[in-house]
C-alpha cells in the first residue's frame, strides 16, 4: 500500500509572556515556553513528524528553532496550525513567532516582521516520468494543477494566468487545498497534472514518497516562470519589543559558526543557505 509523504506540523514557536526573550534573551527561563495551536500539514523537509503516527516533530525549521532558542536561553516549542491561519494566530497574540517555510513578502510584513534564514524557489511535483511533458510554464495552460491555500505559490499561479492569456491558451484550473498532502493526493489520483510547491519540498517528496517511484520534479525558471529572489523568513510578532532583533542576532550567530549550514546539510539542502540574517528582506 502506498503511503503519503511524512506529515508536517506547521511550526509555531511560542513562549510564556513571563519569559520573553526581549526581557532577558540571554538568561535561561525558569520553565519551558508554551505553544498553542492545532492542525498539521505535511511539508518536509521543513517540518514533519518523525514517523507515521508519531507526535514527535523534526525538520529544518524545528531543528533551527531549537538552536535559536538555545542561543537565547529559552525553549522553542512547536505546535500545528493550518498555513493560512499562521499569521492571524500571531496577530491575535496566540503565538510569538512562526517558522513554516514562509516566503518573505511585503504584504506579510504588515502582519509580522520576517527574519530571513534561507532562500528557495518554487517547483512542480509531477507523476513519475512527467507524462504530461511539463517543460515550460505554458505547458500547464488548460490543465488542472494543485496548490496549498494561502501560500505564495497560489499567488504565483494567479499571476501565471496572464501568460496563458497572452499566448491564446486556455486558463490553468487551480485546485487549492488547505494541506499540501491533499494537493499531493490529487496528483496521485490523476485529478491534477502537477502540484506547485517549494522546489526543496518537491525534491524531498519525489525522493522519499514510495521509495521514489511515484513522483518527479520539474524545476527552473522556464518551468515555473519568473520569480523574485525574496527569501524565506521566520515570522515574528511586532507586539514583543526586541524579539525580532533577538532572533536575528541568534540566527546570525548560528550562521557565523556553521551551525545553520550543519542543520541544512543534515536534511540534504545546504544549497538554500544564505550568508546573513536580514529583517524584512522581501523584494516584492
Amino acid at each position: 500500500m502506498r503511503q503519503p509523504a511524512p506529515q508536517r506540523c506547521d511550526g509555531i514557536a511560542s513562549r510564556s509572556p513571563e519569559h520573553s526573550p526581549s526581557r532577558d534573551p540571554g538568561r535561561q527561563s525558569g520553565r519551558p515556553g508554551r505553544a498553542r495551536g492545532d492542525g498539521d500539514v505535511p511539508y518536509p523537509p521543513f517540518e514533519m513528524y518523525v514517523s507515521e503516527g508519531s507526535k514527535e516533530i523534526t525538520g529544518v525549521d524545528y531543528d533551527l528553532g531549537q538552536a535559536i532558542g538555545a542561543r537565547l536561553g529559552i525553549r522553542f516549542e512547536f505546535t500545528g496550525q493550518r498555513f493560512d491561519g499562521l499569521l492571524p494566530a500571531v496577530q491575535a497574540g496566540n503565538f510569538d513567532a512562526v517558522m513554516s517555510a514562509m516566503t518573505d513578502k511585503k504584504e506579510r510584513q504588515q502582519a509580522v516582521d520576517l527574519v530571513d534564514y534561507i532562500n528557495a524557489g518554487p517547483g512542480w511535483l509531477v507523476e513519475k516520468g512527467n507524462p504530461e511533458n511539463i517543460k515550460v510554464l505554458t505547458d500547464v495552460c488548460g490543465k488542472s494543477v494543485s496548490v496549498q491555500t494561502g501560500t505564495n505559490h497560489q499567488r504565483l499561479l494567479d499571476q501565471r494566468q496572464e501568460q496563458c492569456r497572452q499566448q491564446g491558451k486556455p486558463a490553468i484550473t487551480v485546485l487549492a487545498f488547505t494541506k499540501d498532502s491533499e494537493a499531493q493526493l490529487a496528483l496521485r489520483a490523476g485529478k491534477v497534472s502537477a502540484d506547485l510547491l517549494d522546489e526543496v519540498t518537491a525534491a524531498y517528496v519525489a525522493g522519499t514518497a514510495d521509495n521514489g517511484v511515484t513522483f518527479d520534479t520539474v524545476v527552473g525558471k522556464e518551468a515555473v516562470g519568473p520569480t523574485s529572489a525574496s527569501p524565506i523568513g521566520i515570522g515574528v510578532s511586532k507586539a514583543v519589543p526586541g524579539l525580532t532583533e533577538s532572533i536575528r542576532d541568534a540566527l546570525q550567530s548560528l550562521m557565523d559558526d556553521g551551525s545553520h549550514l550543519k542543520i541544512l546539510d543534515a536534511y540534504h539542502v545546504p544549497n538554500i543557505a544564505i550568508p546573513s540574517a536580514t529583517i524584512n528582506g522581501a523584494l516584492d
